[in-house]
């Protein structure tokens, strides 16, 4: 069933157009990844799903329901949790409080309960009665996602997860992201880092210049290296 459906968006920031007729689609339960160098606009893609930036032409359609219109907080009680780059969390307030805020009941079977969330990050377990402020970047990187599935959502929308991480912790960002691909939440997700985003998905998207410039299954994309190099330069 495809649950999210993006056709011909074009999104500008003041004068600046953005994204040129951007299409893409995501079935229940898949990972899918959006490519490409920076600056190219795969934030803006993610934002313009979740409302943060309104596309001025277009559809967005979550569930065949419109929602590019919509606003942040309509979009995010539908279901779609949006994990940002800059890993927006709390500083001053506990793992286990910046976890609680985020928490909502849900409709789509998963029902994230802080225990729930335990078992699948155990070192949030760990570091729950210290300020989210004093963990390391790939820690408060697993608490922004784990805060996002406190909400129950039935799209994730990951952006950029390995930014600026030591390989280290980026091992276990990947390692978080393949726990929620193995229960069959639906994510979308935003990376530069080909390698790290294709391991991790069905099918990838490549952005350049604004335009989807690839599209197709990602194992297809690791096997055929010509494609990432001239696209992404690797």
């Amino acid at each position: 069933m495809t649950i999210l459906l993006i056709n011909k968006i074009n999104t500008f920031y003041g004068l600046s157009h953005i994204l040129f007729d951007v299409s893409l689609e995501l079935q229940e339960g898949e990972t899918v990844c959006l490519l490409g160098r920076n600056g190219v606009g795969k934030s803006t893609t993610l934002k313009s799903i979740m409302g943060l930036v309104q596309p001025q032409s277009g559809s967005i359609k979550f569930f065949r329901r419109e929602i590019k219109s919509l606003a942040t907080y309509r979009i995010s009680r539908l279901g779609i949790g949006y994990v940002p780059e800059n890993r927006l969390i709390f500083p001053d307030l506990t793992v286990r409080e910046n976890l609680m805020i985020g928490a909502k009941s849900g409709d789509n079977g998963q029902d994230w309960t802080l225990e729930k969330i335990y078992q699948v990050f155990p070192i949030l377990k760990e570091r729950e009665a210290q300020d989210g402020g004093t963990l390391s970047g790939g820690e408060q990187q697993m608490l922004t996602i784990a805060r996002t599935l406190m909400g129950n959502p039935k799209l994730i929308l990951l952006d950029e997860p390995s930014e600026g991480l030591a390989p280290l912790i980026m091992r276990a960002v990947y390692e978080t992201v393949k726990r929620l691909r193995e229960k069959s939440i639906s994510i979308l997700l935003s990376e530069q880092n080909a390698d790290f985003a294709l391991k991790l998905s069905n099918r990838a998207y490549i952005l350049e210049k604004g335009q989807i410039s690839w599209s197709g299954v990602a194992s297809e994309l690791i096997s055929t290296p010509e494609i990432t190099k001239k696209y992404l330069g690797v």
